[in-house]
């Protein structure tokens, strides 16, 4: 590759924010010490946030964003990485306050890089990406009833935004476990999509939007809520006793009004997800799991692939919830 390659520049002077495809090169790049030829990238609700303005997350600019990357170490400092591994990095604010992946190059640090396993793609590593990644971290917080908690088995299992990046992988992920999943949608269109990837039932969204009851008949042995607002709420007063709510996602509201009654009563416990900062050996597991729990060929139909420029058009779709699956970024496009 030459000294010159593209990155998708942000800048803010005063009230204004612009977001732009640039040639630079390497002295641009002042984190890390470990350089990468970007492969992929991905578009998750974060990056959506922040190339609108920033998402109060940015704080220096100009700024290289994208929260994801996956590709091919060509340069390294640091003895754990040396040239030609194949790598993947989801999180530890990288394209937030560190420099992200919407460059054909990318410099980090050794620390927040995982190696590919074998038998996963770097294309593969960001059709999940993020969402992918949280979506996996829940699957095995709801086996953990099984596992960890030595609870009874689990049969039955709620997902909230079920079309999303983080629902619909969800979805497939515990259909693979064996779990019988239910995906709430307010999408009717996306019906058959969601039966594709496994879902037994479909509910509308609509019979969760609205004020809960205190408790309500149990009926889920675990949740995965990407949402939150009522619709985590009524989640909660239909777990079952000993049941686990996974919280991955606030789509819909940031608030959260419940009482104690099923957490007294049933033994229920809320696991928040934060793959920003999972630890490395954990991140290991669960990239090490994916091919045995995603099909991709499947997933891959419900992929839409963009360059640079054609992701300035696409990000606003994610933040006004008009994107099924998805958004894969090729950096050689």
């Amino acid at each position: 590759m030459s000294d010159q390659f593209k990155a998708l520049i942000l800048d803010q002077e005063g009230e204004n924010f612009s977001r732009e495809v640039k040639s630079i090169d390497k002295s641009f790049l002042k984190h890390g010490d470990v350089t990468v030829k970007v492969d992929y990238s991905d578009l998750n609700f974060k990056d959506g946030m922040i190339l609108k303005n920033g998402g109060r997350l940015v704080k220096e600019f100009p700024h290289i964003p994208g929260i994801d990357f996956s590709g091919k170490v060509i340069e390294s400092e640091n003895s754990k990485f040396k040239e030609g591994d194949e790598v993947i990095l989801t999180g530890f604010r990288v394209g937030e306050i560190f420099f992200g992946g919407y460059s054909q190059i990318a410099k980090v640090n050794a620390d927040f890089l995982v190696k590919k396993p074998d038998g996963l793609t770097t294309k593969q590593a960001m059709i999940l990406g993020t969402a992918g990644f949280t979506s996996l971290m829940s699957a095995f917080a709801i086996q953990a009833r099984e596992s960890i908690l030595l609870g009874e088995k689990v049969n039955d299992v709620l997902v909230t935004g079920a079309t999303g990046g983080v629902g619909s992988v969800a979805v497939m992920a515990l259909t693979k476990m064996g779990y019988n999943v239910s995906a709430v949608t307010g999408k009717d269109s996306k019906t058959d999509y969601l039966k594709s990837l496994g879902a037994k039932n479909i509910i509308n969204r609509a019979e969760f939007d609205k004020d809960p009851r205190p408790i309500d008949k149990g009926l889920w042995d675990g949740v995965v809520d990407t949402v939150g607002g009522k619709i985590l709420a009524n989640a909660i007063a239909q777990t079952k006793s000993n049941g686990i709510i996974s919280v991955c996602g606030n789509a819909n509201s940031n608030e959260l009004n419940t009482n104690l009654l099923p957490f007294m009563l049933r033994g229920i416990k809320v696991w928040g997800m934060d793959s920003a900062n999972c630890s490395i050996k954990r991140r290991g597991f669960i990239w090490g799991e994916a091919t045995n729990l995603i099909d991709f060929d499947l997933l891959e139909k419900s992929i839409l692939t963009v360059s640079l420029e054609e992701l300035i058009e696409t990000y606003p779709k994610i933040l006004k919830g008009e994107i099924s699956g998805r958004v894969l970024v090729d950096l050689n496009k």
